[in-house]
């Protein structure tokens, strides 16, 4: 299994600024994140910034980085380029692990790589794990993904799916079995499709919910669903989520 993680990292952030840049017990998030996935089986990990500020972060720690448009709409319009510029293309795999996953487990992505090569039949992998919450299945931040009987994704959505029709009627407050799934924002993809992702039109169910890769199943391509057997470590979307991050590390 060969692959290479590509880290997409943007300074802008409104939640929390120049979040890649963010102290995490001494080492800016964008290499706790790349130190971390090095730990997996990636033959190579790459940081593809937006900012000279971010490859001048990840260069001074060893970090390999691309320096990236600062104009791309999405993630995946950044990894393409980085793509390109790294000559990734055709049946080349790439992991794609967010910028502020800095507890991401390698393992996971060793798994989403070996997903993405075992299924000829999908364009890319993905990751999901069992909600244990009913607060977690009806949170419109929470993505939830349901899959078919070969383990594909039918759908994702911020809504509590599947709906449990009779549950629901009745007033439980519990959830259906089995576990309804929550998505992972890991990526798997064959290069050349990642490439093509951006040129292909953004679906309407895409805009509505919000979600990129609805614009994959939209367009007829299949995504493979890998289900872990617990949740990942916390991300860093907010000041409180740093703060989380900060105190695991400093426990550690």
């Amino acid at each position: 299994m060969t692959f290479t993680v590509l880290v997409p990292a943007r300074l802008a952030s409104t939640r929390l600024p120049n979040k890649p840049l963010a102290d995490i017990a001494g080492l800016p998030m964008i290499v706790r994140v790349a130190q971390r996935a090095a730990q997996s089986s990636a033959r190579a990990v790459v940081v593809a910034a937006d900012h000279a500020n971010i490859v001048a972060a990840c260069s001074a720690h060893g970090i390999r980085a691309v320096l990236t448009r600062s104009d791309h709409a999405t993630g995946s319009d950044r990894l393409a380029e980085a793509c390109a510029l790294l000559g990734l293309d055709g049946d080349d795999a790439v992991v794609n692990v967010q910028g502020d996953e800095p507890l991401i487990e390698p393992a996971l992505i060793d798994a989403c790589a070996a997903l993405l090569e075992s299924r000829s039949d999908c364009v890319m992998s993905t990751a999901a794990h069992a909600i244990g919450s009913p607060a977690e299945f009806d949170n419109p931040n929470v993505v939830k993904v349901v899959c078919d009987a070969a383990g594909r994704a039918l759908y994702f959505s911020r809504a509590p799916i599947p709906w449990w029709r009779d549950g629901r009627m009745s007033g439980t407050t519990q959830l259906p079995s089995p576990a309804p799934l929550r998505h992972i924002g890991l990526y798997g993809y064959r290069a050349g499709f990642l490439r093509r992702f951006p040129m292909l039109e953004a679906a309407p169910l895409e805009r509505i919910e919000s979600l990129e890769q609805l614009r994959v199943l939209w367009h007829g391509e299949r995504i493979a669903v890998h289900v872990a057997a617990h949740a990942p470590g916390p991300g860093v979307d907010t000041p409180e989520d740093l703060a989380r991050v900060r105190a695991i590390f400093a426990a550690t």
